[in-house]
């Protein structure tokens, strides 16, 4: 059974690590840093089978307009089983009173989030600068 929380309390270096390789996220190549970013996020929603941790999004928040979604991942053996729409949803209900949600989508995940409530905003691009 899955059970589902916004508690960090036990999230572990070890567990956080395990769950971005089995999507083989970069990330997860930085465990210290991953661990302290997670730790950090405004809140964090979990999925967990006994004491795995089987998904996870963590968000950041200035706490009164705006809110971004980071990190949204499911451990692909529990793929489609509704895991990351359940954290998704909790992720939606807690922040429901924000003005703007923001997440950036990998192309084959945009219609996950679509059904979820998101679209594709017109008028911008999502830029970045990675390590120097």
């Amino acid at each position: 059974m899955i059970t589902y929380t916004f508690e960090k309390a036990g999230l572990t270096k070890e567990g956080i690590e395990r769950l971005f390789h089995s999507v083989d996220w970069e990330s997860a190549s930085y465990p210290e840093d991953l661990y302290l970013a997670i730790m950090n996020s405004h809140s964090v929603a979990t999925a967990w089978d006994g004491d795995q941790l089987v998904g996870l999004a963590n968000a950041l928040s200035d706490d009164s307009m705006a809110v971004y979604f980071h990190y949204v991942l499911t451990d692909p053996a529990y793929q489609g089983s509704g895991i990351g729409k359940t954290i998704m949803n909790m992720m939606l209900d807690r922040y429901e009173e924000m003005h703007t949600k923001v997440l950036v989508s990998y192309p084959k995940a945009v219609g996950f989030y679509e059904s979820l409530g998101f679209e594709p905003e017109q008028t911008s691009t999502p830029m970045y600068v990675f390590s120097r």
